[in-house]
């Protein structure tokens, strides 16, 4: 078989070409640190590659979620704390006036210490993020949650709230809605809530009553009426009798497994009522004392009803903001775990990618040197033939 010269020059570049690229094939992952640097130098490699940096993206949007969660969280957080403190301090001041031998200017000055601390609780539940995002505006975070009309607090922000993707099985909630919140808490005990008739004449008040036996509660409006000073009977919207007794000053009237305590004397026709408890904001309670403590037209045994009725309230919303409290609690520790088991996802995505995608530097580093050798080797050897010809064997 005879080789031609054309032939021998043809492989010798060929073989030469093939070495060039594979050489600077090396050279630029050098250069990159990347082994494959498109999918032709390793399909399965590439698409394993391209799979593991999509879940390393999820998770990185993940801890975006997480920082997003915690910051709007411990926010809320400060703000419950905060409003738990004004609830704290209207409350002692609302006993503090529950006191028979304070005048009316003394109910005053306590009525204008509380104005200002419903302003307080206004400005806390009206509290922003850093980019001027309300805290408890659920979806309508631009919008104002909470203004005040006279001695009214309405709500104008969202029922729903943002639900935050902090981990691939895992969503939470990033706040809480305002209405949640402040507004609706249950009112009185919780059960139901007690009142005095407008047109009562004795010095008989009634406080905010307990469950005694919850399986025996029939929600209702129930009437108390005293037939006399130490006689009473109770009614149920109906008008059929459910209770009657002997009454004195600080008996507990019990019926449908309740119990509400009325003290002093009440005259006879006096009547106290026990209703279902119905729903109330934090706002309306700090304005409902306001105005109890500013009237001149209740009788002390009036405004000590009114008093004990604020309190009981003022109660259920403190456990309000202590069970939404525990339930940020419960969401930031959420928040931290999703974190840690994150992180630990994150290194061994970018292990895994590392291992497919980076470049060994001491083995890239050995195969350019030994792809240079096999080059100049093979652009010595071809010079080398390149210059032999027939002539060289002709004797001169």
């Amino acid at each position: 078989m005879r080789i031609s010269t054309l032939t021998f020059q043809t492989n010798a570049i060929d073989q030469m070409d093939q070495l060039e690229t594979a050489l600077s094939k090396t050279q630029s992952e050098l250069a990159s640190g990347k082994q494959i640097q498109q999918a032709a130098d390793n399909p399965a490699g590439m698409a394993q590659v391209n799979q593991l940096n999509a879940e390393l993206s999820a998770s990185q949007q993940y801890v975006t979620n997480q920082n997003a969660a915690t910051a709007n969280l411990q926010l809320e957080e400060q703000a419950l704390s905060d409003a738990t403190n004004v609830l704290q301090s209207a409350r002692d001041l609302a006993v503090e006036a529950n006191n028979a031998s304070l005048t009316a200017p003394q109910r005053q000055d306590i009525a204008t210490q509380l104005q200002q601390q419903l302003q307080q609780l206004i400005s806390i539940a009206n509290r922003t993020d850093s980019n001027g995002n309300y805290l408890f505006s659920g979806y309508a975070s631009q919008t104002q949650p909470f203004t005040q009309a006279g001695n009214a607090v309405g709500y104008a922000g969202s029922d729903g709230v943002n639900q935050l993707q902090i981990s691939a099985n895992q969503r939470i909630s990033g706040g809480d809605a305002g209405d949640a919140v402040f507004m609706n808490i249950p009112g009185g005990n919780g059960t139901f809530t007690t009142a005095a008739a407008a047109a009562n004449t004795g010095s008989g008040s009634i406080d905010g009553g307990s469950v005694v036996n919850a399986s025996q509660w029939t929600p209702d409006t129930y009437t108390i009426a005293f037939t006399s000073p130490t006689q009473y009977q109770v009614t149920d919207s109906g008008g059929n009798l459910v209770a009657s007794g002997a009454y004195a000053s600080g008996d507990t009237i019990q019926f449908k497994g309740i119990g509400v305590t009325v003290s002093g004397t009440p005259a006879a026709g006096d009547q106290f009522t026990v209703a279902p408890a119905g729903k109330a904001s934090a706002f309306a309670t700090l304005s409902g004392l306001i105005t109890t403590l500013s009237s001149q037209a209740l009788s002390p045994s009036q405004v000590s009803t009114q008093l004990g009725g604020a309190l009981a309230q003022i109660d259920g919303a403190i456990s309000q903001f202590g069970s939404v409290s525990a339930s940020v609690g419960a969401r930031l520790n959420a928040v931290t775990a999703a974190q840690s088991s994150e992180q630990s996802s994150q290194t061994q995505l970018q292990s895994s990618i590392s291992q497919l995608s980076d470049v060994d530097y001491a083995a890239a580093v050995t195969k350019l040197n030994s792809q240079e050798v096999a080059l100049q080797a093979a652009q010595q050897s071809y010079a080398s033939l390149a210059r032999l010809s027939l002539f060289n064997y002709i004797q001169g």
